[in-house]
């Protein structure tokens, strides 16, 4: 059993409050009428295991839920290959390069690319 808690009955959803899609994700996931438990990952910090169970709940490593392509990365590094220890450190410390939103419910786990993709789960 992972850290992160799930219910069949509502929708946790990791993500950035200054995303757009994230916030599009969640007012289309609240007019559906479903109950959204909201963790902004900005204010509340995600643990290391927290990352890794993520990742390994989406069925990716680490380092593929980084968005090397996110101004706040480029910026501050170089393209890189790190350790799963090291990729964790980074989403920790600099959580905004972490690909969200991540919406939960049950034992379904997606990566929302648009802001319908909600509906799948």
């Amino acid at each position: 059993m992972g850290e992160i808690a799930t219910s069949d009955r509502q929708i946790t959803l990791f993500f950035s409050s200054k995303s757009k899609r994230a916030k599009q994700t969640l007012a289309y996931a609240k007019s559906e009428g479903w109950p959204v438990q909201e963790i902004d990952i900005l204010k509340t910090p995600l643990t290391g295991t927290q990352i890794a169970e993520l990742a390994a709940r989406l069925d990716l490593e680490v380092k593929d839920l980084v968005n090397q392509n996110h101004p706040a990365y480029t910026s501050k590094f170089e393209p890189h290959e790190f350790s799963s220890d090291d990729w964790i450190k980074m989403i920790r410390h600099n959580p905004e390069i972490m690909k969200q939103p991540i919406a939960l419910r049950g034992n379904i786990t997606i990566l929302v690319e648009t802001p319908t993709d909600i509906i799948r789960i």
